[in-house]
């Protein structure tokens, strides 16, 4: 009999061995169900994150692709002021041409006028020197 109780007092040796394992595995399950409870939470808190994400990445999609649009726009316009640009350099050398030859025919026509001056003057000498010279005339003959 005492064989019995030795292995009764065993078995309930054992049996408070093994409800102290259980209880410390009942805590250690208990403080994983929280923190999966936290980690659902945090989960559920990530996925709203990225559904927000996904929407901003969405907007800055689409705002690429008009800023993509804006910048071929921009090109075309600064490709077509280039051609202007180009135009506007050969209207430009155009004008200094025709400004120079403006300027040799304004003086050609400043040398002829002067030239003109020069001989007026030189033909109302003439005139008056042949008025004088009919009075002279005249008077001689009487006629005056």
């Amino acid at each position: 009999m005492d064989e019995v109780l030795t292995i009764l007092r065993a078995i309930q040796e054992n049996q408070h061995v093994t409800n102290a394992k259980l209880d410390a595995l009942t805590l250690d399950v208990r403080r994983l169900e929280g923190d999966v409870a936290e980690l659902k939470k945090d989960m559920a808190a990530l996925k709203e994150d990225v559904a927000d994400l996904k929407k901003d990445v969405a907007v800055l999609k689409e705002d690429v692709a008009e800023l993509k649009k804006d910048v071929t726009l921009l090109k075309a316009d600064v490709a077509d002021l280039k051609r202007e640009v180009t135009v506007l350099k050969q209207d430009v050398a155009d004008l200094k041409s025709d400004v120079s030859d403006l300027k040799k025919q304004t003086a050609d026509f400043s040398k002829r006028f002067d030239n003109m001056e020069v001989d007026l003057k030189i033909m109302r000498e003439d005139f008056w020197i042949q008025k004088r010279e009919l009075q002279k005339v005249k008077e001689a003959a009487g006629l005056e």
